[in-house]
C-alpha cells in the first residue's frame, strides 16, 4: 500500500515537473530578453525599447498591470529625459481631465444599482416567458437577458453576476448540464462591454478623440449579431442532447411578464434614446441612468433598500478607482510613446510593407488576442489604440469600425484565460473549477470568434446604424 502511494506521488511530481518546465523555460526567456533590452537601451539611449522592456519585466515578476505601466513610465522618464517628475503629475492629471470620462463612475454606479434593484430578475422572467419553451430555451433566455442587462450596466462581470446568479441554478434544476449552463452565461456576459453603454467604448473614444455617441450606436448591431450566434449554439447543443423544454407560457403570462418588466425595459430606452434625441449627452446619460435606477429600484420595484446604498457606493468607488488608476498609468505610458513617435514609426513601417486593410486587421486581431491573455480591456485600449489607430486611418479603415473591432476583441479576452474575468466570476458564483468553466465556454467562444471575423471584415455591420442616424 505504501509503495503504491509513493509511486503515485512520484508520478504526480513528475507530471507537475513536465507541466512547469515549459513555463519556466518561456518565463526565463522573456526575463532574459527583457533584461537584455534594458541594458541595450541604456547603452544606446533608446527610450522606447527601455519602456517596453521594463513593462514586460515588471509584468513577468507579477506586478499588477497598472503599477507596471506606471513604474515603467516613471523610470523611463527619469533616466532618459530631463523632464522634472513633478511636471509628470500635471500630465497625468491632464490625461484624466476629460469631461467624457465622468461617464465611467456613473455607469459603474448605475450597473451596481441595477444589479441589486430587481432589474435582472424581471428581465429573466420576461425572456423565459417568450423563448423558454424552445430547445435550449432557458439558455437562450439567459443570453437575451444578458443582452438586455448589458444595455443597462455596461459591465461584463456585472452581467454575469446578475444573470448567471439566477439563470445557472435554474437551468441546472431544469435538467441542463452545469457545464452547458455556465458556458452559455459566462460567454454571453461578455456582451456587457459591446452593447451600449460600454465603458471600453468610452475609453476608446476619449483615447483617439472619436464620438462616444457614434461608438455606442456602432455596438448595437454587432451585439445583436453575437446574441443570435450564441443563441444558435445553445439551441443546437440542447437539441442534440435532447434537454427538456420548459412549458410554453400562455399569452396572459407573457403580458404579465412584459408588464412587470416594463420599467426594466424602459431604462435602456430612456438612456440610449435620450442620447440620440439630443436631450442629453452620453456623459449626462450616465447620471440620468443612476437617477432612474434609484427611482425604479427604491420606489417602483421596491427591491432596493436604502440601507444597501452605502455598500453600493463603496463598491462603485472601488471599481472606479481601479479603472481610473489603469487609465491614468496607461495614458502616461501612451505619453512616452507619443514623445518617441512610436505610433507614427509603426504606421510608416506597416505602410511601407504595403500591407492592405485585410492583412492589417488580421494582424490587429492576433495582437489583441495575445494582449487579451495578459491585460485588462481598459489598459489594452489606452496602450494600443494610439499605436494602431494612425495605421488604421492611413489604410482607410473607418475609426468607428476599428473601435468596434477592438471592443469585440476585448470580449474574447474576457472569456479566455488566464485573465478572462468572466470565467473567474462564473467560477466564483458556481464554485466550479476554473479549468472546467473554461472548457464549458469553448462552443460559445467559437461563436464569438465567428462574430469577430464578421464584424472585422464586414464594416457595414458596425457602421450602418451610425451612418443612418449621423447623416
Amino acid at each position: 500500500m505504501n509503495n503504491a502511494l509513493q509511486t503515485n506521488e512520484t508520478e504526480v511530481h513528475q507530471n507537475l515537473s513536465k507541466r512547469s518546465l515549459p513555463k519556466m523555460v518561456s518565463s526565463s526567456l522573456v526575463l532574459l530578453v527583457s533584461l537584455t533590452g534594458i541594458l541595450y537601451s541604456m547603452q544606446t539611449n533608446n527610450m522606447g525599447l527601455a519602456l517596453f522592456s521594463l513593462l514586460f519585466l515588471l509584468m513577468l515578476l507579477g506586478v499588477p498591470i497598472a503599477i507596471s505601466l506606471g513604474l515603467a513610465s516613471f523610470l523611463t522618464i527619469y533616466y532618459f529625459t530631463t523632464d522634472p517628475l513633478p511636471d509628470l503629475a500635471g500630465k497625468v492629471f491632464s490625461g484624466l481631465n476629460h469631461f467624457t470620462l465622468m461617464a465611467i463612475p456613473f455607469f459603474v454606479l448605475a450597473g451596481n444599482i441595477f444589479t441589486r434593484g430587481g432589474v435582472a430578475n424581471r428581465l429573466i422572467k420576461l425572456t423565459n416567458s417568450w423563448v423558454g419553451h424552445i430547445p435550449g430555451g432557458l439558455s437562450v433566455a439567459g443570453i437575451v437577458s444578458c443582452t438586455l442587462f448589458a444595455a443597462i450596466s455596461g459591465s461584463s462581470p456585472a452581467t454575469v453576476v446578475a444573470i448567471g446568479g439566477i439563470m445557472i441554478p435554474a437551468m441546472v434544476n431544469h435538467g441542463y448540464s452545469k457545464s452547458y449552463a455556465v458556458g452559455s452565461i459566462s460567454t454571453a456576459g461578455s456582451l456587457g462591454i459591446l452593447i451600449p453603454p460600454s465603458i471600453p467604448m468610452i475609453v476608446y473614444a476619449v483615447t483617439v478623440e472619436q464620438s462616444v455617441g457614434k461608438m455606442f450606436l456602432a455596438g448595437v448591431i454587432p451585439g445583436i449579431l453575437l446574441m443570435l450566434l450564441l443563441s444558435a449554439v445553445s439551441f443546437f447543443i440542447a437539441n442534440r442532447k435532447n434537454y427538456a423544454r420548459a412549458e410554453k407560457a400562455t399569452y396572459k403570462e407573457r403580458m404579465i411578464a412584459l408588464k412587470n418588466a416594463f420599467w426594466s425595459l424602459m431604462l435602456p430606452i430612456v438612456v440610449i434614446g435620450g442620447i440620440y434625441s439630443g436631450v442629453f449627452t452620453p456623459t449626462e446619460s450616465a447620471a440620468v441612468a443612476v437617477i432612474l435606477g434609484l427611482v425604479v429600484g427604491l420606489w417602483i420595484h421596491k427591491d432596493l433598500m436604502v440601507k444597501e446604498l452605502p455598500g453600493i457606493l463603496v463598491d462603485s468607488a472601488k471599481t472606479t478607482a481601479m479603472l481610473f488608476f489603469i487609465i491614468t498609468m496607461a495614458m502616461t505610458f501612451a505619453h512616452i510613446l507619443t514623445l518617441e513617435r512610436i505610433p507614427h514609426t509603426i504606421a510608416d513601417v506597416i505602410t511601407g510593407w504595403n500591407v492592405g486593410p485585410i492583412m492589417f486587421l488580421l494582424i490587429v486581431n492576433i495582437l489583441l488576442f495575445i494582449a487579451g491573455q495578459f491585460m485588462e480591456p481598459t489598459a489594452i485600449i489606452t496602450i494600443l489604440a494610439p499605436i494602431l489607430f494612425p495605421v488604421a486611418v492611413a489604410l482607410g479603415i473607418d475609426p468607428i469600425h476599428f473601435g468596434v473591432v477592438m471592443v469585440v476583441n476585448m470580449e474574447v479576452g474576457m472569456i479566455t484565460p488566464p485573465v478572462g474575468l468572466n470565467l473567474y466570476v462564473a467560477s466564483g458564483i458556481t464554485k466550479m473549477p476554473l479549468v472546467d468553466v473554461t472548457k464549458s465556454a469553448i462552443p460559445w467562444l467559437i461563436a464569438v470568434v465567428i462574430g469577430l471575423i464578421l464584424v472585422t471584415y464586414v464594416p457595414a455591420i458596425s457602421l450602418w446604424l451610425p451612418n443612418l442616424l449621423y447623416r
